[in-house]
């Protein structure tokens, strides 16, 4: 099982989907990208953010085109095979936010153990202990501050 996150820039979970492991992680994107409002202060939430930070296994063309005709600035680095050519233009760093999902990660593998070693038969249980883990770093975020 394959957990996909979209965080905000503080590392707080905003969508998540959990996915076999043998599944293609750059169709998640847009299932991801449905499941979220971002609030700009006035008028109707937007679904999309204005960029996203991800790693080399969501690179591909089809997913650069699909986010730049939907207003987002993609930020993910090329993926490079053994014994081609460096690609052209711009060289994209590695992402300084992929440290704010990791982060989220690990909150949820400290504090809910019951998703590291899955012991659930069925994937819709698994789902909703993953969407309560998320449900309760809001809560704590939310009276802790």
């Amino acid at each position: 099982m394959t957990t996909h996150l979209l965080v905000d820039g503080n590392g707080m979970p905003l969508a998540v989907t959990a996915t076999p492991a043998s599944g293609n992680e750059r169709e998640q994107v847009s299932r991801l990208l449905e499941r979220v409002r971002v609030y700009h202060g006035y008028g109707r939430p937007k679904h999309c953010p204005k960029e996203i930070h991800a790693d080399k296994g969501y690179d591909s063309k089809a997913l650069r085109i699909f986010l730049r005709r939907k207003g987002v600035k993609p930020i993910i680095p090329k993926r490079m095979w053994k014994g081609r050519k460096q690609p052209r233009g711009k060289k994209i760093p590695a992402s300084r936010s992929r440290w704010q999902v990791e982060r989220c990660f690990a909150w949820m593998q400290r504090k809910y153990r019951r998703l590291v070693a899955r012991w659930e038969r069925r994937d819709i249980y698994w789902n909703g202990f993953l969407q309560i883990s998320i449900i309760m770093i809001w809560v704590d975020k939310l009276i802790c501050g």
